[in-house]
């Protein structure tokens, strides 16, 4: 880990107070900061989850700052689960917070699973995301055409295997979707990237590394 700095704290938030994480590389790079999205609480989701941890470490090792936050009702972030309603104005206010933070760069958003579902849909109409990326998008029970009219940079990374996003129904969606995107199926892995989780980073970093060339020499 390349990790200088562990600030937690609370933001404000629209049904009460999230529960945050911000880490901050030891030589901050100038070129990004990112947030990234948990999964769904009702089953367990946190900012602590091993895919979001995995996502958050790829960011830090490229000498970005990373948020992340607990959505309302999870960890000691305040409010109740509201089915992914409420919980976009959760994004937002951890979008606000890094904005102010490090005005005048590049936002990037990642979410897995519901934080992908919730967050991406933000990510892709607030003006200070630059582009985004969904990990594990749980496509088979949840709408994401909103996807197919995002035309910022967009990176799906889904295990081949995954029950709740089947590769046919990534693929049909992504069909649809407008440049610049890019998928990647990660070949024998269930939702939660089991023993992969060094893939899922080696994609994001790839992806990140073309989008931003100055990450490479940091």
């Amino acid at each position: 880990m390349t990790t200088a700095a562990h600030r937690t704290f609370f933001l404000p938030g629209p049904a009460g107070r999230l529960e945050a994480l911000l880490w901050t590389p030891a030589r901050d790079g100038g070129v990004i900061a990112a947030v990234v999205c948990h999964p769904h609480p009702l089953f367990g989701g946190t900012l602590h989850n091993k895919v979001v941890y995995q996502v958050a470490k790829t960011f830090n090792q490229l000498q970005a700052p990373v948020l992340r936050f607990n959505f309302r009702g999870a960890g000691l972030s305040g409010g109740k689960h509201d089915e992914g309603r409420g919980e976009q104005d959760d994004v937002r206010a951890a979008i606000e917070f890094l904005a102010k933070e490090y005005s005048g760069r590049p936002l990037l958003l990642a979410g897995f699973s519901f934080g992908a579902f919730v967050g991406l849909r933000v990510g892709c109409s607030d003006t200070r995301v630059a582009a985004v990326a969904g990990l594990g998008l749980p496509v088979n029970r949840s709408d994401a055409s909103y996807l197919q009219q995002c035309a910022k940079p967009k990176l799906v990374i889904q295990g081949s295997e995954d029950q709740f996003g089947s590769r046919a129904a990534v693929e049909a969606l992504a069909a649809d979707m407008p440049e610049p995107k890019r998928v990647v199926f990660i070949e024998g892995a269930e939702h939660f990237f089991a023993g992969k989780l060094d893939q899922v980073g080696a994609a994001l970093r790839t992806w990140l590394t073309e989008l931003y060339p100055d990450l490479e020499s940091l």
